[in-house]
């Protein structure tokens, strides 16, 4: 069967993707974004008290991880039509990068 040949079977069967995403993004302003981080931390209805304070001690210790709390799947995959997000996992960690090096690729899998 090729991709546009479909089947009845095919078409009632679920079908999951796994979609990647790699994002540089520079911190330009860490107090900024640790303050910014630390709000949507306490303005989050789903955090019970535990994870709240998990969240701003993470904050506290690598600003660098302030970023995730601005991630949101749900925000991205919200308005697709025929699409229902059943999973996601996200991270943020410091990297190196050399924005001159032209060197530089990101990985595809």
């Amino acid at each position: 069967m090729t991709s546009t040949e479909t089947s009845a079977e095919a078409t009632d069967a679920p079908r999951y993707v796994r979609l990647s995403i790699e994002l540089i993004a520079e911190i330009t302003d860490e107090n900024a974004l640790k303050a910014a981080a630390l709000a949507q931390v306490q303005d989050d209805e789903y955090l019970d008290d535990e994870e709240r304070a998990q969240s701003v001690e993470a904050i506290e210790v690598d600003p660098s991880g302030s970023l995730a709390h601005f991630i949101d799947p749900v925000a991205l995959l919200g308005d697709v039509p025929g699409i229902e997000l059943t999973q996601a996992t996200w991270e943020s960690a410091q990297t190196e990068f050399d924005p001159e090096d032209d060197s530089y690729e990101f990985e595809v899998e």
